[in-house]
């Protein structure tokens, strides 16, 4: 079986890929079908990379995108005439790269490509491989956010849809009826080896470290962790809040002008750009003294930063898996994550950490001065949320249900396929 793995079509990658959620997915997983299949990575092709490039038995093929700059701000300038059309899901974004993996994929004679998020690669990619079979995997909730009738359209010629959690699955279910056989989870996955915690290095001091890790946008609620956290100040003066990620504000199109969620719809109050600055404007030099911003970092440099944490918190408002929640789990932490999205499966409520109501900062605040409190229940929460990870959120777990996946589309069962929930889920 020979599997192409598409980036989304700003990507590039160089393995051992380090940045990126849908860059390291595709490097990730591709590490594990090659012991089994031929795999082909394809991503968009930067100056100085190689055309072609192999790695742990995985080819890298990179695409040129002259003119696509060209050509994406065209589809943004019709958008400003008809907002409605929402310019990266038009058939114009990304059309350079879709058609370059078109024809690449046809010389290529993959029997399975899997192309993450945009919907608009699959009649081109349709166009010129008949035969191949088409996976869309959905990271985000476009699908159910978009004009259902030019994604019904699009759907029709996917051979199968697979959401990141089952909140994502259910959602595309629900749209499109139609399509609800062809629909399956797959969860994102972890280096269960690499994400391990070091017993050695738990902390014998009474200063607790508390960490958040992802992009610094306000979809991701930090300003509801900052107020959670001042409080948390007012009875625990010595805890310390480390903020992860880079300053990459979600474009406000994206996520907050799509949503149906009051919550979500009114981020559109953030400036995008200004947010990092508003964070900083909420901090008082006593809650800024105990608060660090420590910027991007490279994903293998996230394992020292969990070893030193005490717990970690997702107070995400829009949130279709929740990765950083299956990396604190690997390394043996408890979790604190909003009940939003893809994150209610992940989080065993009371087992493995806790679930608060999104944008409460009090309620968050609660929920972390537990924690803050009982050193015991930490030690339990930690060791089952690893435990949790191993079963469900391995990449080896991943690769396997996709193997399943991709060998049914090959040679489809003689009964209807239904979702295995008592393996997948909860």
């Amino acid at each position: 079986m020979k599997i192409a793995l598409v980036n989304q079509p700003w990507d590039s990658v160089t393995p051992p890929v380090q940045s990126g959620s849908i860059p390291i997915w595709n490097y990730q997983v591709a590490r594990q079908l090659a012991q089994s299949c031929q795999v082909v990575v394809y991503a968009r092709q930067n100056r100085k990379q190689k055309a072609v490039e192999w790695s742990e038995q995985v080819e890298y093929r990179r695409v040129s995108v002259i003119f696509e700059k060209v050509v994406n701000r065209l589809s943004r300038l019709i958008n400003k005439f008809s907002p409605k059309s929402h310019y990266f899901a038009s058939r114009l974004y990304g059309v350079i790269y879709a058609l370059s993996l078109a024809l690449d994929l046809r010389q290529q004679q993959c029997d399975v490509v899997h192309i993450h998020n945009f919907s608009q690669f699959v009649p081109l990619i349709r166009a010129f491989n008949p035969n191949i079979k088409i996976v869309l995997h959905m990271h985000c909730e476009w699908l159910s956010q978009l004009n259902r009738t030019k994604m019904a359209k699009r759907l029709a010629d996917v051979d199968l849809i697979i959401g990141c959690s089952h909140y994502i699955t259910d959602k595309i279910k629900a749209c499109y009826p139609q399509f609800a056989e062809r629909c399956q989870t797959v969860f994102n996955g972890v280096d269960v080896e690499k994400f391990l915690k070091n017993s050695d290095s738990e902390s014998q001091s009474d200063c607790l470290k508390l960490l958040f890790v992802g992009r610094i946008s306000p979809e991701k609620g930090l300003h509801t962790l900052i107020d959670a956290f001042k409080i948390v100040l007012k009875q625990y003066p010595q805890t310390k809040l480390q903020i992860v990620g880079p300053n990459k504000p979600t474009p406000t199109e994206f996520i907050a002008t799509l949503s149906d969620e009051p919550t979500v719809a009114s981020l559109a109050k953030f400036t995008p750009k200004q947010y990092y600055s508003y964070l900083q404007s909420q901090l008082s030099s006593e809650v800024a003294n105990q608060v660090s911003f420590v910027g991007g970092i490279k994903h293998s440099q996230l394992v020292e930063l969990y070893q030193e944490a005490d717990f970690l918190i997702n107070p995400s408002l829009s949130e279709s898996f929740g990765m950083s929640l299956v990396e604190a789990m690997a390394m043996g932490l408890p979790v604190i994550a909003s009940r939003v999205g893809g994150m209610t499966g992940i989080v065993e409520e009371g087992k493995t950490g806790f679930l608060f109501e999104p944008d409460n900062p009090i309620a968050l605040a609660e929920a972390m001065m537990r924690l803050i409190e009982d050193k015991q229940l930490r030690t339990v929460m930690g060791e089952a949320g690893r435990q949790r990870v191993l079963n469900y959120f391995s990449w080896h777990k991943v690769a396997d249900s996709l193997l399943i996946h991709y060998s049914r589309l090959i040679e489809p069962p003689a009964q209807p396929l239904v979702q295995n929930y008592a393996m997948e889920s909860f």
